[in-house]
């Protein structure tokens, strides 16, 4: 079976062209006027964009956290994801305290299997830094998860130690792999809550108000700091704050090879949506926190300029009934985390292409390409080229997504962005060659995603 998409204007991080596509066996054959024309079935992609499929690098499906679950798993993230234009998710797998690295990737394969529809690949949270931990970071990345989490944030469960952070970045330079950071300090902040919740103050908005902007760029600036003693590449995650991004803008003038990661949220809501009537602001408890207007625009143009590589979702839904509800009364008891997968091309395309932020390519390489190429999966994913899958998003630049929990395929009873309405409609969407999403419709299959091995993350 051979499938042609005709018609389209493709579009990469580097080119945009008109040209049809040859797919078969999964991948791109050919690319040029013509190519399709024998093929047993076609689309036509007249008057759309022809683009890579997008890679959400910072998704969490089936993830525990704070006496619940997250409300998505591996069936139901994957193939909002897909509506969205997402066909591949990198999640994160956890090793607990007292656990081997392989006990969690295990799990997490177990939670994949069989219900992923679209492709998927995994980090690895590092709960228990030691020499064990340290030693087996090779086999991991052996098994493809070449990037592994750290936190510095949330003590007695998952923060590290500076020392070990060393350790845990020497070990990836030597290695080929990646250190990702949650960077805010965690042990300020818990005083920070604890000083509020014994004066009363236990409202959703104190989520906020307990976790600085200030505390987190001083953790980024120390994380970045570690890795330059180490000789190691540093992924900041999910990146809120003014003062983080200096840093990692910075850092990246000097030369090091330092990531920043923001996403939609950041972009677009702000620490005011807390102060929403009631107990509403919990929608909007994720870590780190919301923030006032000025840090957003300053995260729009760190994307303008390169200073920030990446936008991915944290998405992490906790319901508002029965999940969230655990913390009406104390705010530290809130479940951290929001909803996004489904929506993030929409938002950037109408944040940045559609608002004259960046250009096409821009927007392709801050939601697929770079993403593709610091966790090793470029050129299989991350582009439209001969060899590569064919994991493809068919954009409507003049159509409309309009968002509502009403309409959404996420497993959870809000939005975030509940009743925006955006420019640029996501058409059709393709996984390895198979029409999963058209318009409104579903075509694709629980079970058919795949796991990718990640490689040795490319330099930008």
């Amino acid at each position: 079976m051979t499938l042609g998409v005709r018609n389209g204007t493709i579009v990469t991080a580097v080119d945009r062209y008109a040209a049809d596509l040859r797919i078969e066996g999964g991948r791109v054959v050919a690319i040029g006027a013509g190519v399709a024309d024998s093929c047993s079935r076609q689309i036509d992609a007249t008057g759309l964009l022809v683009l890579p499929g997008g890679i959400d690098a910072h998704t969490h499906f089936s993830l525990p956290f704070g006496g619940t679950v997250s409300a998505d798993d591996f069936e139901t993230g994957t193939r909002a994801a897909l509506f969205g234009g997402t066909t591949t998710c990198i999640d994160f797998a956890v090793q607990y305290k007292g656990q081997e690295l392989r006990t969690g990737f295990d799990a997490w394969m177990a939670k994949a299997d069989g219900k992923a529809c679209g492709d998927y690949a995994f980090h690895m949270i590092v709960a228990d830094v030691n020499p064990r931990s340290l030693q087996d970071m090779k086999a991991l990345i052996e098994a493809g998860v070449t990037s592994f989490k750290l936190f510095m944030a949330y003590p007695g469960v998952f923060l590290s130690s500076d020392g070990e952070i060393f350790q845990a970045l020497q070990r990836t330079a030597q290695l080929g792999g990646l250190i990702q950071m949650h960077a805010e300090n965690g042990g300020v902040i818990d005083v920070l809550v604890q000083q509020a919740l014994a004066a009363g103050h236990t409202a959703p908005v104190y989520h906020a108000l307990t976790r600085p902007s200030i505390a987190e760029g001083e953790a980024t600036h120390r994380a970045i700091a570690l890795a330059e003693i180490a000789g190691a590449p540093v992924y900041i995650v999910h990146m809120t704050a003014s003062e983080a991004v200096d840093a990692v803008a910075q850092a990246r003038a000097r030369g090091l090879r330092v990531y920043g990661e923001t996403c939609p949220q950041y972009l677009y809501l702000t620490e005011d949506h807390y102060r929403e009537p009631g107990f509403a602001g919990a929608k909007y408890v994720m870590s780190p926190p919301l923030r006032p207007q000025p840090h957003g625009d300053r995260l729009w143009r760190a994307l303008q300029t390169d200073q920030l590589s990446v936008v991915a979702t944290d998405h992490c839904p906790f319901c508002m009934k029965e999940q969230k509800e655990l913390g009406r009364g104390d705010f530290s008891k809130i479940p951290n985390g929001a909803p996004g997968v489904e929506h993030r091309l929409q938002l950037l395309y109408h944040g940045g292409v559609a608002g004259k932020r960046f250009d096409l390519h821009r927007f392709v390489q801050i939601t697929s390409t770079a993403p593709a190429k610091i966790f090793g999966l470029f050129p299989r994913k991350g582009t439209v080229a001969v060899g590569s899958d064919a994991d493809l998003v068919l954009l409507d630049p003049h159509g409309t997504t309009r968002i509502s929990a009403k309409s959404h395929h996420m497993n959870v009873d809000y939005s975030a962005y509940e009743g925006m309405e955006l420019q640029g409609r996501v058409a059709k969407v393709l996984l390895r060659g198979e029409l999963v999403v058209d318009g409104d419709q579903w075509l694709g299959r629980t079970g058919a995603g795949q796991f990718v091995r990640c490689g040795e993350p490319a330099q930008l």
